[in-house]
C-alpha cells in the first residue's frame, strides 16, 4: 500500500480536490466519479460526498493508497 503525506495549508480541502492533488486522479471529473462510485473511505468509512470537507488528522484511503493529512507547521521558516 502506497502512504502519502499531505500538509494542508488552510482549513479543509475538498475530498475531490485531494484526490487530484495527490495525483491519485487524473482530474477533478474522475476523482468526483471514484467518490461516486463508492470506492473512496475516510477514516475508515464509506464517503460518498464528492466535495467532502477533509481536514488534519483525517485519513483518507482507496484501492491501494492511504492519504493522511496533517496540519501545515505554524510560523515555521524554510531552512536555508
Amino acid at each position: 500500500m502506497q502512504l502519502i503525506d499531505f500538509e494542508l495549508r488552510g482549513e479543509y480541502i475538498t475530498l475531490d480536490a485531494l484526490l487530484k492533488a495527490m495525483g491519485v486522479a487524473p482530474s477533478g471529473g474522475a476523482a468526483k466519479l471514484m467518490v461516486a462510485e463508492g470506492r473512496v473511505q475516510v477514516d475508515g468509512r464509506d464517503e460518498l460526498r464528492k466535495t467532502c470537507k477533509i481536514r488534519a488528522g483525517q485519513v483518507v484511503s482507496l484501492a491501494g493508497v492511504r492519504i493522511k493529512v496533517f496540519a501545515a507547521a505554524v510560523g515555521q521558516s524554510p531552512a536555508g
